[in-house]
């Protein structure tokens, strides 16, 4: 248990903005868990395009651009959450969290003492877990890691026996859930060919993997210098990320000139090539927009080729056991493209938001 009044680390989003938002403080006031939560020692804690988002504003309906990591003049700090609502601040943010747990609110699992963790990332009313409603995201509607300790809610913690490092584990959370919960909103299966844009990324790699573990042929999108490591993550085929004719670059490459899924983070200018790209009865999941949120839409191609589009952002309880079971047995495998320490969040972001990266970046708590 952290001893009342004691200090930690901790890298403080102040508001709406730029990089000179993320303020980083060696003493400030390390949280206590309240009843049913429990106190995490952070080891790593992933980076993800919520961070981001939220920093930038992008999430208001005022910014119609690709996400860039500056500000956006154009955007409200009313709708600027994921939520589509006002977030308040200093927050810590950092979803992404693997940890020990060293201390227990009351009421807490008192087994859970000690135990090696990831945080569950959504946030739920567990009076009414089911109410899309009522769930935040840990790192914006509450704290988060990007801290030497965090709280949360014990039923948000799993524990997980594993070997792999906690830079490692820290590369899961955010990516592997978000990319698990398109393929089951899309019901992808084996003999399923599904396109991944943005295959390089740390959901576009986590896509390859989970669509390949269900038995599904997978085409990625992907700059020409990363295409290597994309192939090494299991990718069945890899195309340049913005061919000048999708459908015949298919064709070429993979045989076909149609998929029967789409896996979408990417959005932007490439977005109707995608759909055209559909096979009849095929199937659009989308749970990110990086490219831009403003695309043109056919409805003629939607109905008339009966396409099926869900959005993926919210992800039910049970999933991420599932996913904590496929780390275990070995199932997935961690993609991670650099660690960076917590004091130089701000450098890490940057990289991130380059892009120049294959999987995930990780800020480590350890000296």
């Amino acid at each position: 248990m952290v001893e009342p009044g004691k200090t930690m680390r901790a890298f403080l989003l102040t508001g709406h903005g730029d990089f000179d938002k993320l303020v980083y403080r060696e003493q400030w006031p390390a949280p206590e868990p309240g009843p049913g939560e429990v106190l995490i020692q952070v080891g790593a804690c992933g980076l993800n395009n919520t961070d981001v988002n939220t920093r930038t504003a992008w999430y208001s309906k005022g910014v119609s651009e690709e996400t860039t990591g500056g500000a956006f003049e154009s955007a409200s700090d009313d709708d600027s959450s994921w939520g589509g609502a006002a977030i308040t601040f200093p927050r810590i943010q950092g979803a992404d969290v693997c940890g020990q747990v060293v201390g227990l609110g009351a009421s807490a699992d008192p087994s859970l003492m000690g135990k090696r963790v990831l945080i569950e990332t959504w946030l739920r009313d567990w009076d009414d877990p089911l109410n899309l409603d009522k769930c935040g995201y840990f790192g914006s509607e509450s704290d988060g890691g990007f801290a030497d300790y965090t709280t949360v809610d014990a039923r948000n913690v799993h524990t997980v026996e594993s070997d792999l490092s906690d830079a490692e584990l820290a590369t899961f959370a955010t990516s592997y859930i978000t990319a698990e919960n398109m393929l089951n909103r899309a019901e992808v299966a084996s003999g399923d060919r599904v396109l991944i844009p943005g295959a390089s990324g740390g959901v576009g790699s986590a896509l390859i993997q989970l669509a390949k573990r269900r038995g599904a042929e997978t085409i990625a999108l992907c700059d020409d210098a990363k295409a290597a490591e994309v192939s090494a993550a299991g990718a069945d085929h890899v195309l340049l990320r913005a061919p000048g004719d999708l459908r015949a670059a298919l064709e070429a490459t993979t045989g076909s000139a149609e998929v029967t899924v789409v896996a979408d983070v990417v959005g932007g200018a490439l977005w109707p090539q995608m759909i055209a790209g559909l096979a009849r009865g095929g199937r659009y999941t989308c749970a990110g927009a990086i490219a831009g949120p403003i695309v043109s839409f056919d409805l003629r191609t939607f109905y008339l080729r009966d396409l099926t589009f869900v959005g993926a952002t919210i992800v039910p309880p049970g999933t991420f056991a599932d996913l904590v079971g496929y780390i275990e047995r070995g199932e997935i495998k961690p993609l991670l493209a650099a660690t960076y320490p917590l004091k130089d969040l701000v450098e890490a972001q940057r990289a991130f938001i380059a892009k120049r990266h294959v999987g995930n970046i990780v800020v480590t708590m350890r000296p």
